[in-house]
């Protein structure tokens, strides 16, 4: 049986890959900020630890006090996160502060804190669950995609630096999932924007407020989809969700690749002659 490291397993996604796991028989060490957490046993066996991931001290004892009950930790997914919606000059420092705290300080904490363990293991997989709009943002989001960018960077760098170990790294994208992500549980928004952003932010807020509870995304699917990840012999480095996300990838990279050929004269000027 494997042994898991799952933050965020109160609801959402992290809340499906847990209670499919314990009931294959796994072992499950989730974070939530409570400890009530409604997830059945089955076969398996649930260790619940209460943390408050926005504080760095929290994320990195967690993960400590895991290998303390477990002794090993086969797969760590850092899936606990929120958005932050709105235009960017409505931002509130400290509202962006805590984001980052949770959604890439608090993984960059618990790694750097399992990484001793995992080596001297010789093995284990850790999964960062990011987001598409950290590949391909889109109006509305711009400090949720910097976030989820940052760790999208960071599990890229990672992956490099400890394959000769045999741990494994990967980026998972999902698109719009039917979890309540959307939901005042999940998500926060910057003050409104007013007229300025109508025709921007105010359209894709409320494009974001009628989405919630339509998304075609299947939670239950996508905690299939880590586990085939998981079982794979040759993981990839970056995984997408669902259809939306596979779309919204192939068109950013379609249009990055324009703008590097329309630019490609600009950008090889800048080398020094003959270099």
């Amino acid at each position: 049986m494997t042994t898991w490291f799952i933050t965020g397993i109160s609801r959402g996604l992290g809340k499906a890959l847990a209670q499919a796991r314990l009931a294959c028989g796994d072992t499950v060490i989730g974070t939530a900020r409570t400890t009530e957490v409604p997830l059945e046993e089955g076969l398996g066996r649930l260790h619940l630890l209460s943390a408050d991931l926005s504080d760095g001290d929290d994320a990195e004892a967690a993960i400590r006090q895991a290998f303390e009950i477990a002794g090993r930790i086969d797969v760590i997914v850092n899936n606990a996160g929120y958005g932050l919606l709105g235009a960017l000059e409505m931002a509130a420092n400290e509202d962006v502060e805590r984001l980052f705290s949770v959604d890439v300080f608090a993984p960059f904490r618990i790694i750097k804190a399992a990484l001793p363990f995992l080596r001297a293991q010789g093995r284990g997989h850790i999964i960062n669950v990011t987001s598409i709009a950290g590949r391909a943002p889109g109006i509305g989001s711009a400090m949720y995609s910097a976030a989820k960018a940052a760790l999208e960077g960071m599990s890229a760098a990672l992956a490099l630096e400890v394959e000769p170990f045999g741990i494994k790294v990967t980026a998972v994208a999902p698109g719009a999932f039917r979890t309540d992500f959307l939901s005042d549980h999940s998500i926060r928004k910057s003050d409104a924007a007013g007229a300025a952003y109508a025709e921007t932010i105010g359209q894709s807020s409320a494009a974001f407020d009628a989405a919630h509870g339509r998304q075609a995304g299947d939670p239950v699917l996508a905690a299939q989809a880590l586990l085939d990840l998981v079982k794979s012999d040759n993981p990839p480095l970056h995984l997408l969700l669902g259809t939306d996300a596979l779309r919204r990838a192939r068109s950013k990279i379609d249009q990055v690749a324009k703008e590097i050929d329309a630019w490609e004269a600009v950008t090889r000027s800048t080398d020094f002659v003959g270099a």
